[in-house]
């Protein structure tokens, strides 16, 4: 099912490409095809396999289904080279290695790229670029869910691994009507971003793909200087900020903002720390840019000066901010100025933004908003326990108490992310040693570990918001593209199936 919906998303391209007289609408139908004639098959040889799901099956299926995501999303890029001109392969490198990393950046939304010219490849494969990232955002498996009862199959198992805590906090019993509910609010805000893009100046094809690229939080753009090129249209900004934000916030709350019920959304706590963390964080950011930070030339082509040139104004220093701070946090990626080149120490909030995340049940990758409060409350909790050792002092959330197991297994998450991404900076720093300076192949390999296992795409020293990934060698990007799949099944999901207690029939 999961091959058959992919090749159905192919063929959205086949009109953009014949729309706008590219001949690599052949290769998108073929791709469609491939992909559709193998979904096919598997799915009529199984059909007489018992449909029973249990927790193993599940952590099964959504890592293979991963695996034959890629690995049919790629198909695009490969059968596409034949009809794309010599000008676009002096620009960019269509290696296997590229290809399956940019489908990966795809699939998992961390928006790293190897482009160096995006602006010259053709309509219709920059669209299949963008779909792949909205086809992620949201986690195509639990759009499956909506189908797999169809097949006599329950969809529980499979949501519980692809969004753990949405499942805690159910919009409807039924777990396909969720599924199905989610995907609808997915939809209209895409629609609604596109819309309001398209009115705000901003052409219908850069609209379309931007909003699927928001929504997902994924970070693609049309364009290669990013979303910085409509720097001079400042509504188009603010409303970038706006889809932006609503990609980091649970997409069950955002079910309720579609409903107007802004109750449950304002008593949400998670809400409100994500919100109170942006404010601050961006009140600090803007602070420093408009005093002390200049607008450079070099580094963004774009950049919007004041009028005298020489700083940034206070409008142009708080939506330059927020537009980073929210970007960074959500995981989008998107770029309005380059923050490496503000202040050092403003390129340190940055560098601990990597680690923050969105909200759970939100696109966004990173540790997760959660899971930093309930970190900190158990922290607290701790500090009183030791005062009043026999006192029963539960870590409360949303005004409920929450059960040790769940405080263990943050806590469990926490330090196995923060080992892997210390472990996978000194892999990165050994790999592409003596490519930087010293310092610079320090800073770069922790960023760029942070950025992939966080699904942000982005970071400081040679892999910044204005960087692309074109000059990481092939080992280095293989290693970054299980990082950003890691990230993105949150860890545990890919893990596991390295463990030998998971396969004993007991």
């Amino acid at each position: 099912m999961l091959m058959l919906i992919n090749a159905l998303f192919m063929l959205l391209c086949v009109p953009v490409a014949l729309y706008y007289g590219e001949e690599i609408y052949k290769s998108m139908a073929f791709s469609s095809f491939i992909t559709a004639g193998l979904g096919a098959a598997a799915y009529f040889g199984t059909k007489n396999a018992h449909k029973k799901v249990n927790r193993r099956d599940g952590y099964l299926i959504v890592s293979a289904g991963w695996v034959c995501l890629i690995s049919s999303g790629s198909l695009p890029y490969f059968l596409s080279i034949p009809y794309l001109s010599e000008q676009i392969f002096q620009a960019n490198d269509f290696s296997i290695t590229n290809i399956f990393f940019e489908t990966i950046g795809g699939y998992t939304t961390t928006g790293a790229t190897i482009f160096n010219d995006v602006e010259i490849l053709p309509k219709g494969l920059l669209f299949w670029r963008s779909l792949t990232q909205w086809i992620g955002g949201m986690g195509i498996i639990v759009l499956t869910i909506a189908i797999l009862p169809l097949l006599g199959i329950g969809g529980m198992q499979l949501f519980v691994v692809e969004a753990p805590v949405i499942s805690a906090d159910k919009i409807h019993p039924r777990i396909t009507d969720t599924a199905k509910r989610l995907w609808f609010v997915y939809v209209i805000l895409t629609v609604v971003q596109a819309t309001l893009l398209f009115f705000s100046g901003m052409g219908l094809f850069d609209a379309l793909n931007h909003a699927l690229t928001t929504l997902s939080s994924g970070g693609y753009s049309t364009k290669n200087v990013s979303t910085s090129y409509w720097n001079s249209n400042p509504m188009i900004q603010y409303i970038m900020i706006i889809f932006m934000f609503l990609s980091g916030v649970n997409f069950v709350l955002n079910h309720f903002l579609l409903k107007a019920d802004f109750k449950k959304i304002i008593k949400n706590e998670e809400f409100r720390w994500y919100l109170g963390t942006i404010s601050l964080v961006t009140v600090i950011v803007a602070f420093i840019v408009f005093q002390f930070a200049q607008p450079f030339h070099n580094s963004i082509p774009y950049a919007e000066l004041s009028a005298d040139g020489s700083h940034y104004t206070f409008e142009e220093s708080l939506r330059s901010s927020l537009f980073q701070v929210v970007s960074v946090i959500t995981s989008t990626g998107f770029t309005s100025a380059d923050y490496t080149q503000w202040t050092p120490f403003i390129s340190m909030i940055f560098f601990a933004l990597l680690f923050v995340g969105g909200s759970a049940g939100s696109t966004s990758g990173g540790v997760k908003i959660i899971r930093h409060v309930i970190l900190l409350k158990n922290s607290w909790m701790e500090l009183k326990r030791l005062i009043h050792p026999n006192a029963i002092l539960p870590v409360r959330y949303n005004k409920k108490s929450i059960s040790q197991n769940i405080v263990y297994n943050i806590l469990a998450f926490f330090v196995m992310y923060m080992f892997i991404w210390i472990s996978s900076s000194v892999i990165l720093a050994l790999i592409n040693e003596g490519l930087y300076p010293g310092y610079e192949e320090f800073i770069s390999a922790m960023s760029l570990s942070a950025g992939s296992l966080g699904n942000i795409g982005t970071g400081l020293g040679n892999y910044g918001p204005t960087d692309t990934m074109a000059d990481l060698t092939p080992v280095a990007k293989w290693f970054c593209a299980f990082l950003m799949i890691l990230g993105r099944l949150e860890i545990f999901a890919i893990l596991i199936l390295f463990t030998p207690f998971l396969w004993r029939n007991n």
